[in-house]
């Protein structure tokens, strides 16, 4: 189901616009960049005449804080270009390739492991059954 949208003048720039449907009977600004910034102006001016906010950047706390911030991060507000970021050497060292030994299987070996394979088999058989029996 559709929802009617109706348009709505922009307080600052005076053109028609499209609400956003979430905030609809909130929106009275369109969302060109001069508009917005109207937008800010004229919420910031409702909420500093407040009681409750207007010593909020005020006061001996705030001015320490705000010290201590320009001490932490310096050069911040100057917007240095980000280094670019370089590969990390590897962790491991390089190897020297080595031959492979290729080693010769006797008579007795392969009747020996092919009975040591078929031994195994029974005692798994006998864990799963108890293991599904308690």
């Amino acid at each position: 189901m559709r929802r009617h949208i109706s348009k709505r003048k922009c307080k600052h720039c005076k053109t028609f616009f499209h609400p956003d449907y979430r905030n609809r009977r909130h929106q009275h600004y369109c969302s060109q960049l001069p508009c917005r910034q109207a937008s800010k102006a004229a919420s910031h001016a409702r909420w500093l005449p407040k009681p409750e906010n207007r010593d909020h950047f005020r006061g001996p706390d705030h001015v320490a804080r705000v010290r201590q911030w320009r001490k932490d991060p310096p050069g911040y507000w100057r917007h240095e270009a980000p280094q670019p970021v370089q590969a990390p050497e590897a962790l491991q060292a390089h190897c020297s390739p080595q031959g492979i030994e290729r080693q010769e299987v006797g008579p007795d070996v392969a009747p020996r492991a092919l009975q040591d394979f078929f031994f195994v088999q029974p005692t798994v058989l006998v864990g799963l059954i108890a293991q599904l029996t308690g």
